[in-house]
């Protein structure tokens, strides 16, 4: 009987025991739950409230550009994201859709503004950020500003002239580059600062009026900006170093006082153009590349002057080169022509290999003064010497004359039937017999010169300007001479035109 009853016991506390543990497990796992209900909750909460944070911030952010927006643009929102593509022009002016013109039109921009447009430029990049949604993310890079040229450009884009593509732009940049454009009101310039690149610029005569030619062609300046001014074939960077009374204003009808700071030394560039003395007597040695010039100066004092006005003497500039793989032009230039560009000098050479420029006192060029010469790289790279000296002509004149009294002395004489020339009778035989066999005459009108038969081969006329020259020759010639050049203004010459048309005395 005991026995039956601790048994009976013993199952009742058995069983106590697990509902007691059943009990304690269902509360654990109800706490469980109930805790996790809670943290999903908290974190929906969380969630919501970063959300509305967010949209709250946003909303003030879109206020605040708005507003940012209203007073940029004296009360004008204008903003578009489009892809730029460049095009060769002048200045700073873009081209934008037609879409662009009727958003502004509806604003009454063109009933409210009696003058040019002014935009914001930025280059935006896009990068992806992941959190509970994928969102594209805007960061601005470098900023400039424009006026507008036209509104042709197709949908989607706007075209950019150099002066802003290379403000804008690096070289990394992909292709093509997404642009941030907004309307925005600028002010007049009244002070601009700024610092050329390399040093040269200042040693342009009237180097301000140059400036002001060349300003003539932007609507604004951005403080930061990179200023290309041209001169010729030759261009010189100027950065906007300080702006008044803004970082970016307008530079169209007004009167803005412009300040030139001389180049920082620490950063100069090597490949500036830069006068280098170059004394008489004293050869100086050098490389060129193609495409490129290097430029010398001399000076003739009174002294020299009165050596030379005589005619006894004249300058001689001689530039020897090496013809491996390589040629040179010599262009020189009195001042105030500083720097001698291919359609702006007074006296060139353009012979293969060395060449020799002769200045003589019956040039009415000639005069003391200071002179510059422009070693240009034709083709390839060149190593070259280049010296100025002064050189009498007393040997020549006397040869030229003893010759003269030679000729006048032979009076028995007859013309050769071959070369035209005037032989002494008792060889006129001799002299045609060999003659003939020889030598041929160049039939080409004007001509007439003697010729071996073996160098006849190579002698040719162009077929535009009829100069004689040499068969390797033609290629330079063709090049040099009769291909077109640009000027500035618009008109298109050859070679010759072009020199006389940029001369000193006339004005382009």
């Amino acid at each position: 009987m005991d026995f039956e009853l601790r048994r009976a016991r013993e199952k009742l506390e058995k069983e106590q025991r697990e509902r007691k543990e059943r009990a304690r497990l269902k509360l654990q796992k109800e706490k469980k739950v109930k805790e996790e209900a809670q943290k999903q909750k908290e974190a929906i909460e969380a969630v919501q409230r970063s959300r509305r944070i967010d949209a709250a911030q946003a909303q003030l952010k879109a206020a605040r550009q708005m507003q940012e927006n209203l007073l940029a643009g004296g009360g004008i929102v204008f903003y578009r994201l489009l892809e730029a593509f460049f095009y060769e022009g002048g200045g700073d002016k873009i081209k934008l859709p037609p879409s662009c013109f009727a958003e502004l039109s509806e604003q009454g921009t063109f009933d409210k503004r009696q003058g040019p447009l002014y935009f914001q430029l930025s280059l935006v990049h896009e990068e992806s950020t992941s959190s509970i949604q994928t969102t594209d993310k805007v960061k601005q890079g470098r900023t400039t500003h424009s006026g507008v040229l036209e509104f042709t450009a197709d949908e989607g884009s706007v075209g950019l002239p150099p002066h802003v593509w290379n403000n804008l732009f690096s070289e990394g940049t992909p292709k093509p580059p997404l642009v941030e454009i907004r309307y925005v009101w600028l002010p007049k310039g009244t002070y601009a600062k700024l610092q050329p690149e390399n040093v040269g610029f200042s040693d342009l005569p009237n180097h301000k009026a140059i400036l002001e030619t060349c300003l003539r062609q932007h609507a604004t300046l951005s403080q930061g900006d990179i200023l290309t001014v041209n001169y010729g074939e030759l261009a010189y960077e100027l950065r906007v170093l300080e702006l008044k009374p803004s970082s970016s204003v307008s530079v169209l009808e007004t009167d803005i006082e412009v300040d030139i700071v001389d180049p920082d030394t620490s950063s100069q560039k090597t490949d500036g153009h830069v006068l280098m003395p170059l004394v008489f007597g004293m050869p100086q040695i050098g490389t060129i590349e193609e495409g490129k010039f290097v430029y010398y100066k001399f000076s003739i004092d009174n002294v020299i002057w009165e050596q030379l006005s005589p005619g006894n003497s004249c300058v001689e500039v001689k530039l020897e080169s090496e013809t491996d793989g390589g040629d040179t032009d010599i262009f020189i230039s009195r001042h105030p022509v500083i720097f001698p560009t291919r359609h702006r000098h007074e006296w060139s050479s353009h012979d293969i290999g060395s060449k020799t420029l002769i200045l003589s006192s019956n040039d009415k060029n000639m005069g003391a003064g200071t002179y510059s010469i422009g070693v240009y790289g034709f083709k390839g790279i060149t190593n070259y010497k280049i010296s100025v000296m002064v050189q009498d002509n007393f040997n020549q004149n006397v040869g030229q004359q003893a010759s003269s009294s030679m000729s006048s002395m032979e009076l028995d004489t007859e013309q050769c039937r071959n070369c035209k020339h005037y032989i002494p009778g008792r060889t006129i035989a001799l002299h045609e017999a060999y003659c003939s066999r020889h030598n041929v005459v160049c039939q080409h009108a004007g001509c007439g010169v003697v010729l071996r038969i073996e160098e006849s081969k190579n002698h040719i006329h162009c077929g535009r300007c009829g100069q004689a020259f040499q068969q390797a020759e033609l290629e330079k010639h063709m090049k040099v001479f009769h291909e077109p050049l640009h000027c500035p203004c618009g008109i298109i010459l050859e070679k010759e035109q072009m020199v006389s048309f940029m001369s000193p005395t006339l004005s382009c």
